[in-house]
């Protein structure tokens, strides 16, 4: 596939391990600020999550959560700092990237970058065996009631199959730097995050509008298979040298301090 993109090198973070949720919404954060302030490299990582979780989006009332359904099956609330919906993280690989705000795989308005960046998803869904995945303008968005479901509606340019939403993904832009985040769901049942919100939004209607990877393709496909047709779709689509290395101290530090501070506080889960 060519592009138009100049050569570029970029640090890739591959947590196979999975790891608790503050700590993942904490990594991200710090890895916006410290390439924002051009502390750190521009940076994708991979990783996933262990105990399960639910995040809320920035602007999402804390009130479409039940936490006391959450809270009798051991999942953890959480609220992101970028937009959208709730989300179920459980059996999935989770991508981020970080990058400087005059990255032009990233340039122009959100809706554009994700046009730019579901390239790479694409490859790597054809890589592992899922050919008809496409990415594509949704002109026709549902209207009606605010879904607090992330799944249930595709944004421009996100992967669906069938028209099904398969990748959730979301972008938070601050000065000097770009955070896109997203999610495939590997496997179990999409609709079980209606569970856990006071909305009780019906399981068929979840099942009609999204689906996980082991449904599309018919069958499983493991987190490290997967990961490294992501690391070959973003070299091959995006011009990219990708360096894997690990996370600075001033990185670590900074993910402390978010963690204790910001992704444990109730006062930032709870904010609205």
């Amino acid at each position: 596939m060519t592009n138009d993109y100049p050569p570029a090198t970029w640090r890739l973070i591959l947590e196979p391990r999975p790891q608790d949720g503050a700590l993942n919404m904490a990594t991200d954060e710090a890895l916006l600020r410290e390439v924002a302030a051009r502390r750190s490299p521009p940076t994708l990582r991979l990783y996933a999550w262990a105990p399960p979780a639910m995040t809320l989006g920035r602007g999402q009332p804390s009130a479409d959560a039940d936490a006391a359904a959450l809270i009798a099956d051991g999942i953890t609330l959480l609220r992101r700092a970028t937009g959208g919906t709730a989300v179920l993280h459980e059996d999935e690989l989770s991508y981020t990237i970080a990058v400087v705000d005059d990255e032009p795989r990233l340039r122009g308005g959100i809706v554009e970058s994700y046009r730019g960046l579901s390239a790479a998803l694409l490859y790597a869904l054809e890589k592992i065996g899922l050919r008809n995945a496409e990415a594509s303008a949704h002109a026709e968005h549902r209207s009606g009631p605010r879904s607090p479901v992330c799944f249930e509606l595709p944004s421009d340019y996100e992967i669906t199959v069938g028209q099904r939403k398969l990748f959730g993904s979301a972008q938070m832009r601050i000065r000097g730097g770009i955070l896109q985040h997203g999610t495939l769901p590997l496997s179990g049942d999409i609709a079980r995050v209606g569970d856990y919100l006071t909305a009780r939004p019906p399981a068929a209607r979840i099942r009609a509008r999204a689906l996980t990877l082991r449904d599309a393709l018919g069958h499983a496909a493991a987190w490290r298979e997967i990961a490294d047709a992501l690391v070959e779709g973003f070299t091959a689509t995006l011009t990219l040298t990708l360096v894997s290395t690990t996370l600075l101290p001033a990185e670590r530090h900074l993910i402390d301090q978010l963690v204790t501070e910001k992704y444990t506080n109730p006062a930032w889960t709870q904010r609205i």
